[in-house]
């Protein structure tokens, strides 16, 4: 393992007490958690200098999978080894699951009820106007040149009017940037030596047999085809398939759970990101809220006990990779970091991710403030289109209070939504 050169290795109590305090306070998405985070590894505690802690979330923007919450998992296992990386990541991610299971239990209980629905609806109001703060920040600091601002702008196209699949969107923005965009090879890290692969084959080999067992005995016990099956192989596959972080995740499942599946209607789909937004941990439980949903709705009869083991499954099958990837990978970080070619291959995938999130801001903005949206298709180009009379003005009014809050007052995210859900009752 590569932890040798940490600064004040804290013992494990220690560790437990910060992870626990992060796993609270981690509101506000990737861009809040990751600076929480450095603030209190790097700045406080010193456990980290602030190279390392660099690499490793570049390391982590290249996975898939929620990367703020596998940077906490490296941080935890280079600090305190694999039971470390294990306490980090499980209450980087337990406090927030909890609260969200709570919150879509009640919800698919009383969702129908008049205030509730109210209540949602100032909350998208206000997530919109967070995923936009969420593509300026990334922006800034990914399209510092206008070779970056290209790629970003034929992703968005790609997606949005060519519904080409994440992935290739992500290998070619890799491939050219491996091979095209420039960077300084004095910049590289210091050659550090690689791993033997034996070591990292055991590791997958080990936690590919945690991820699938249960999903296996599900197919055996109650049949391939069924709605548990489907949830634990489809966040499987998301698993493996998107890279770039919470939003470009959202990006990729709202659109086939509401489209494809039909598992959630795309006003379920913003209920369940507005319900993630408003609690602690990763974005990325709102897989947990269309799982439990989707068991719910789809289950046969409506029953708690399918809707929890959906929530569980979606769970299982989202965050067991996660561990997966970084107990395998953490050990390569230092050598990595010594390839420049591997640093122009981050910056091609970071470029493409602005165009993804571009893309989910444009269709959560359409299905929030119409009532009434089309999907159209010729050919190879597709395209979201509104019906312009059922647009609701209370919601866009409530998003450019949110916009103003959030970018002119500096507020914090979950004072926004409160107001947001308030201003939405009231006007409502």
């Amino acid at each position: 393992m590569a932890r040798e050169d940490a600064q004040n290795r804290p013992s494990f109590t220690s560790a437990f007490q910060v992870w626990f305090m992060i796993g609270i306070l981690s509101f506000g998405g990737p861009a809040a958690q990751i600076s929480l985070m450095h603030r209190v590894i790097v700045d406080e505690k010193k456990w980290l200098t602030e190279k390392q802690y660099l690499n490793a979330l570049s390391f982590c923007m290249l996975l898939p999978g929620p990367e703020a919450m596998q940077l906490a998992t490296y941080v935890g296992w280079r600090l305190n080894g694999v039971r470390g990386g294990l306490l980090a990541g499980l209450l980087f991610v337990l406090p927030g699951a909890v609260v969200v299971l709570g919150l879509v239990v009640f919800y698919a209980a009383f969702g129908a009820v008049p205030l509730v629905d109210t209540v949602f609806m100032g909350i998208k109001a206000a997530v919109l106007a967070i995923v936009l703060e969420a593509l300026l920040r990334v922006s800034k600091k990914a399209l510092i040149s206008s070779e970056y601002w290209l790629i970003a702008a034929s992703s968005f196209v790609a997606i949005f009017f060519l519904g080409l699949p994440f992935p290739a969107l992500i290998a070619l923005a890799g491939l050219y940037g491996f091979s095209r965009l420039p960077i300084d090879a004095q910049a590289a890290e210091k050659q550090a030596v690689r791993p033997e692969s034996f070591q990292t084959l055991k590791v997958v080999a080990l936690w590919s047999s945690i991820w699938f067992l249960p999903l296996i005995l599900i197919d055996v016990f109650m049949g391939q085809g069924q709605i548990l099956s489907e949830i634990g192989w489809f966040f499987s596959k998301l698993a493996v398939v998107t890279f770039g972080g919470a939003y470009a995740v959202l990006a990729y499942m709202g659109q086939d759970v509401v489209v494809a599946k039909g598992w959630l209607e795309a006003g379920q789909m913003m209920d369940g990101l507005g319900l993630a937004e408003t609690t602690p941990g990763p974005l990325i439980l709102v897989t947990e809220f269309v799982g439990y949903l989707a068991a719910y709705q789809q289950g046969g009869t409506a029953s708690v006990l399918t809707g929890l083991s959906g929530a569980f499954i979606s769970l299982w099958a989202t965050f067991v990779p996660c561990f997966m990837w970084i107990f395998a990978g953490a050990p390569y970080i230092e050598w990595l970091n010594g390839q420049p070619r591997l640093k122009g291959a981050l910056a091609g995938v970071t470029a493409a991710v602005v165009g993804v999130i571009l893309n989910l801001s444009v269709w959560f903005a359409l299905h929030v403030f119409f009532a009434d949206v089309k999907h159209v298709s010729a050919g190879y180009l597709q395209l979201w289109v509104p019906e312009l009379m059922s647009i609701n003005w209370v919601v866009v009014l409530l998003a450019l209070l949110s916009s103003f809050l959030l970018f002119r007052l500096q507020w914090k995210i979950p004072m926004v939504l409160l107001v947001s859900a308030a201003g939405a009752v009231i006007l409502g």
